[in-house]
């Protein structure tokens, strides 16, 4: 294995062209002093990289080979879906207003068989509730951001949240509602398009927005597998803010249009009242909706992740080798004690998920500080990692991270599989 591409600003994104050539995208977050607004490079065959589009809308969570061009993801506020033609260098925006600036975002995108643009969209809030845990988020450190938009219509129950904010003062904030405000009981809440917390798809033009599934925490990973099933990676709630869970995994999930995932009351198909999600003395979180009954049952999960191990992208291994058609699944890592309560480290590495028992497998260990993103080569024989770079959480909850440790590790499937 080698460094491929080095010196890069906290990468989220790879895509690859139909003639092997990789893109970049990095998601101008400002940390360790790097410069802000997101990039889009291209690395030519020696690993040196040309910026092809900058100053975009952070962070930049997507980047898609389509159609002589790259279909660009942008969190940003708001969030933004743009094209950039490689023919000519127009940039265009093909979807902007999309909800944002939140503890998640619009994430990557991806295309459909059927020719529509997938994209998932991150919820605004931890579980539903906005509190003075926004203030920990390294790319937010706000509370004042909007609240949490239903894909399907909801019925708010009769609770609100007590809390203390930073300055020591006592508030009560609700579900679905501005920090420090909160809607009667009983509030009926229409879905809406878009929404949050949820899967989407329009045309590649950005025509015939619509939703495809709702209550999706944080689908940041997206992909279709050959047999046309749409799978994401579903990360798990924290333990923080005015409504923390414990314990709760990320996942991985087939969409299927018209289901409910059950964020904010249910994760991995279990009830937030679980005594599996309840908090050391026993206490468990109240649910936020009244209308259970009203809505899909909430889906299970093709399998559960380690807590904390924060499941992003995903990559198919190609024809001809000893894991042809699994998954090689990036984990990001934990971000305690910002997520939770301080403990050994979790994810920073990848693993293999096996689909025809959806079974979770071991991959080596490599040299990597965050992996966030994944493809294989155009001949199949290299797999691209691409690395987050150095990013840790202090034990006051401020941020350590260094601009320029961000990279694209090449590893041989070869290689691999004898380290197996």
């Amino acid at each position: 294995m080698k460094t491929f591409v080095s010196n890069l600003n906290f990468p989220t994104s790879l895509a690859q062209g139909p003639d092997g050539t990789l893109y970049i995208a990095e998601s101008g977050l400002p940390f360790g002093h790097a410069p802000k607004g997101g990039r889009v490079l291209r690395v030519d065959p020696d690993g040196h990289c040309e910026c092809l589009l900058s100053e975009l809308r952070e962070p930049v969570n997507g980047l898609l080979w389509h159609d002589h061009g790259l279909i660009v993801a942008e969190g940003g506020k708001p969030g933004r879906i743009s094209r950039l033609n490689l023919v000519n260098g127009e940039h265009h925006t093909i979807l902007d207003g999309l909800p944002g600036f939140g503890n998640y975002q619009t994430n990557m995108t991806v295309l459909g068989p059927d020719g529509k643009l997938y994209f998932s969209q991150g919820s605004m809030t931890n579980s539903g509730v906005i509190g003075a845990d926004s203030n920990d988020m390294a790319w937010l450190l706000e509370v004042a951001h909007d609240p949490d938009l239903p894909g399907y219509t909801i019925t708010l129950a009769d609770q609100v949240f007590h809390a203390t904010d930073r300055e020591g003062k006592a508030i009560v904030t609700g579900p679905f509602a501005k920090y420090r405000q909160a809607h009667p009981p009983e509030t009926v809440l229409p879905g809406q398009v878009p929404c949050t917390a949820a899967v989407m798809r329009c045309n590649p033009d950005g025509s015939q927005l619509e939703l495809v599934a709702w209550g999706l925490r944080n689908g940041y990973g997206l992909g279709f597998l050959p047999d046309g099933r749409l799978i994401a990676t579903d990360q798990g709630a924290d333990v923080r803010g005015v409504r923390p869970v414990w314990n709760c995994p990320d996942f991985l999930y087939e969409i299927k249009a018209g289901a409910w995932y059950g964020w904010p009351d249910y994760y991995g198909g279990i009830p937030i009242t679980d005594p599996r999600y309840r908090s050391p003395d026993g206490s468990a979180q109240p649910f936020i909706l009244a209308n259970h009954d009203k809505l899909p049952v909430p889906e299970q999960p093709l399998l559960a992740f380690a807590v904390n191990a924060c499941a992003v992208k995903f990559a198919q291994v190609p024809a001809g080798h000893r894991f042809e058609g699994q998954l090689f699944v990036a984990q990001f890592g934990d971000e305690r004690p910002m997520t939770g309560p301080a403990g050994p480290r979790v994810g920073r590495n990848l693993v293999r998920v096996k689909p025809a028992d959806w079974s979770l497998h071991a991959l080596p260990d490599l040299p990597v500080e965050r992996p966030i993103d994944l493809c294989f080569g155009a001949d199949g024989q290299i797999l691209y990692v691409l690395d987050f770079g150095e990013f840790e959480f202090t034990a006051t909850k401020s941020i350590i991270a260094r601009a320029g440790s961000g990279r694209i590790l090449q590893v041989t499937l070869d290689q691999m599989e004898k380290d197996l």
